[in-house]
């Protein structure tokens, strides 16, 4: 029998982040691509995406077929686009002006499923890359990752949130992330929590 979960973070009841939760509305749309292998992970950052910023578009899939639809929706939008993932093209977000009303493109996965997106959609070539500059690590501390620069899909939001208007205010995001880490931590065995901190 499955844990029962609340009905509306939609994490366990255990593990309810409801009471973390303030959310946010921002200008550009934030448009998420991600990998069929992270829809059920517990430690997506995206759903708690979603939550903070309700209007994020999430698009599960791998192939170009996948997003038909959302190929679609991008040629017919009169917004600039940016496929945030740092490349050989790729030009800093924090060195570049970037207007509010934007799309930004995320690839939501593992670096290597995040580069198989990439790879089986080549459309996606198309539209202007943006990487983020990491002055610190990332603060997703619960999920290991094989690079240094690695960030949460969530802490890439809203880094660039900040990269585009450096008034905005995304305590929202990081809080949330943080709340997520903290109660996973605790949730561990003791000799479990010590390899992550």
């Amino acid at each position: 029998m499955s844990r029962p979960t609340c009905p509306n973070c939609h994490y366990p009841q255990n593990a309810c982040l409801c009471a973390s939760i303030e959310t946010m509305q921002v200008k550009p749309e934030l448009i998420i691509l991600q990998d069929p292998s992270e829809v059920g992970h517990a430690k997506n950052s995206v759903r708690l995406l979603e939550l903070v910023i309700p209007n994020t578009q999430v698009v599960v899939g791998e192939t170009a077929d996948d997003f038909a639809v959302l190929r679609e929706q991008l040629a017919q939008s009169k917004k600039p686009v940016y496929l945030v993932y740092p490349s050989d093209t790729s030009v800093s977000a924090n060195q570049t002006k970037i207007e509010s009303e934007v799309i930004l493109l995320f690839l939501d996965g593992t670096w290597r499923k995040a580069y198989k997106l990439l790879q089986l959609n080549p459309w996606l070539q198309a539209y202007p890359a943006l990487h983020l500059d990491l002055d610190s690590a990332s603060n997703y501390t619960i999920r290991k990752a094989s690079r240094s620069d690695s960030l949460s899909t969530l802490e890439a939001a809203a880094m660039m949130l900040k990269a585009i208007d450096a008034k905005q205010n995304v305590a929202p995001l990081t809080n949330a992330l943080s709340a997520m880490v903290e109660q996973r931590l605790a949730s561990m065995p003791a000799d479990v929590r010590a390899r992550y901190r």
